[in-house]
């Protein structure tokens, strides 16, 4: 037969800058069967196995053309199993399909033979999302509210005893949720194919397949078009940092170190005892570029949150012994230009998505485009800003006016980078305790401390992240096993919480001066530390909204805080109001400014502050 992989493949392959290799790549059906192409230079044979030929490593040979391997199948189905048979010298092995659109489960029946075998499968799917699709996104974003919540769809919510909900079936209730709580978007923890379910999805396998723990590609495809329809944002957390071990994926794939580090310091990481890619290579480049336009193309993802990137930037990241770049540096050189070149790969193939870096180093200008030297990526997580505040508000009230400046630093940096302000699934595992767990004081305490902290969030720069529990005070640490803990919301606190969440997302998408993350929309008040109480300004054209903080379990009565505008100032929101299960010390809804300067500004208002909480006035016109 004609060759399947063109010339124009082969080059494009070797040249590392083959962006939809996916087109090509793996099993793809035809009419009267499947071809199969596979990158795996060093073989010295490759033979297709699976259920069409009963899994003998002699019936399919692949040809070698360049560095590739292809081979068409007659009267291959949909449906049917297969591997890559490699041999390799006194190597052999059966493999995944690196680019399969599905993978079956480690061992189905007991099975260790076939286990983790894929799947020939299209990505066929009647997309109704095309309104969603069309509306401006991308950089337009920057301009826009964006309130992520960050969802693992295994233990978002069960329909039995350790029985998750799968892909369609949550896909009515989450967008329920979502839509009643009044976030912008749902970020999915990872969903591509990992073996070990206690990863979370960040030990990865099939990197192009989505998980079969839930259903079928197209059953995430109805998820995310559900979400679309309701109008709700999905990003995907996508982890090009490090790769799984399973003997039947990605590691030691054709006889050799292919995808990860041929040198022994660098091929794993010692924090995740994964394999670390090889981004030098042009095959493992155009398999990650591939990766991530994948999820954008094919499953309408609107961005990507890339994890671990700091593991990337640095060659000795949790490392004793390294080697040094060809210049003799840590950074990893190969790794950020990869990083460059996927986020110029997913603007110029689609301009409407985001990307965003978790990123804790201060590598300059990751959220800078990469023709003015910056990574290019739209958003990084502030993950500075997240220790400092948790640090922070787990101090006894007592002690915080010692420790304030953790508060406030994030407020000296907030504008070097476009921030998202992250409460993710990281700071509830591990020991670390909930959110709930790690505010101080007794229940009632705990529940004001934590109501302060999430409307300092939404007072402070930066788009938002909330990690699923959270918003109504889930007490436990995340459980993967397990269910968020929804009868907590028969209880006044926890209801609370969550009323109090949903009126931020209200507050914040209504008010454009709190997303407006630029220099000028921000301006500071006044602080004072021996008392606990700070003021801050956020600033949209004639648009003033202004946060006053009592950090203290003491309520402050006759405060003065100065106001840039006379006129009326409304209480839109009272952390301590009755609704939210707090005390209902308040103003009686609002203040009228007089002139009266003060913190610098020509007007004031005499405000009432109640204990552990956070309140927002708006000028009325």
């Amino acid at each position: 037969m004609d060759p399947y992989l063109t010339s124009d493949d082969l080059y494009f392959w070797d040249q590392g800058n083959f962006l939809k290799s996916y087109e090509k790549f793996g099993g793809h059906l035809t009419g009267d069967g499947a071809w199969f192409a596979v990158w795996a230079p060093n073989a010295d044979s490759v033979h297709v196995v699976g259920d069409f030929n009963g899994w003998d490593p002699q019936a399919h040979p692949m040809r070698r053309t360049g560095n590739c391997w292809e081979a068409f199948v007659s009267g291959a189905r949909p449906g049917q199993r297969y591997k890559f048979h490699i041999r390799r010298g006194s190597f052999a092995a059966d493999k995944t399909d690196p680019f399969a659109f599905r993978v079956e489960p480690a061992e189905p029946d007991g099975n260790s033979v076939t286990g983790l075998s894929s799947i020939l499968s299209d990505l066929t799917y009647p997309w109704r999302d095309a309104t969603w699709m069309n509306r401006p996104a991308g950089a337009a974003t920057r301009q826009q509210p964006m309130s992520v919540y960050e969802v693992h769809l295994g233990s978002w919510r069960h329909k039995g005893p350790f029985e998750s909900l799968n892909y369609r079936d949550l896909a009515e209730p989450l967008a329920d949720y979502t839509e009643q709580m009044g976030f912008t978007h749902v970020e999915l923890l990872p969903v591509a194919e990992h073996a070990y379910y206690a990863s979370w999805g960040y030990q990865v396998l099939g990197f192009f397949a989505a998980t079969h723990r839930f259903g079928t590609p197209q059953d995430l495809m109805y998820l995310i078009d559900t979400l679309h329809q309701r109008g709700i944002g999905v990003l995907l957390d996508w982890v090009p940092a490090h790769f799984a071990t399973d003997p039947q994926g990605l590691v030691f794939f054709d006889g050799s170190t292919l995808y990860e580090y041929n040198d022994p310091l660098m091929r794993h990481h010692p924090d995740w005892g994964t394999c670390v890619f090889d981004y030098g290579k042009p095959g493992v480049r155009n398999f990650l570029l591939s990766n991530a336009l994948f999820w954008l193309d094919k499953y309408h993802m609107d961005g990507l949150r890339v994890d671990a990137v700091a593991s990337m930037l640095y060659r000795d990241y949790s490392r004793e012994e390294w080697h040094p770049n060809q210049f003799g540096g840590r950074e990893n050189l190969e790794a950020i230009d990869l990083l460059k070149a996927t986020n110029e790969a997913v603007y110029s193939h689609f301009p409407r998505a985001v990307t965003i870096a978790e990123e804790s180093t201060a590598f300059p200008k990751v959220s800078a485009p990469t023709y003015e030297e910056g990574l290019g990526f739209m958003y990084k997580w502030n993950l500075g800003w997240m220790h400092d505040l948790l640090k922070f508000v787990g101090e006894d009230p007592v002690h915080r006016k010692y420790h304030q400046s953790r508060l406030t630093f994030s407020f000296h940096y907030a504008f070097s980078e476009h921030y998202v302000l992250p409460f993710s699934h990281d700071e509830v595992v591990h020991g670390k305790g909930s959110l709930w767990q790690r505010m101080p004081g007794d229940d009632w305490q705990k529940a004001a401390n934590l109501r302060l902290l999430l409307g300092h969030q939404f007072g402070h720069p930066g788009k938002k992240l909330l990690f699923m529990g959270s918003e109504f005070g889930q007490r436990d640490e995340w459980n993967h096993d397990a269910e968020l803990d929804w009868d907590l919301l028969k209880h006044g606190l926890h209801t609370g919480i969550a009323r109090w969440v949903t009126d931020l997302n209200a507050l914040y998408r209504d008010c454009a001066a709190l997303w407006s993350d630029e220099s000028d929309n921000w301006s500071w008040i006044g602080e004072h530390a021996d008392d606990g109480t700070l003021a801050y300004e956020r600033i949209n054209g004639d648009e003033r909204l202004i946060a006053v903080l009592n950090l203290t379990p003491v309520p402050r009565t006759n405060r003065r805080v100065g106001v840039p505008l006379n006129g009326w100032w409304r209480e839109r929101l009272n952390s301590d109001a009755i609704c939210y299960g707090g005390s209902g010390w308040g103003n009686m809804g609002g203040a009228e400014a007089a002139p009266v300067p003060w913190d610098d500004r020509p007007f004031s208002v005499v405000l009432t502050l109640p204990p552990l909480s956070i309140l927002f006035f708006e000028r009325e016109s």
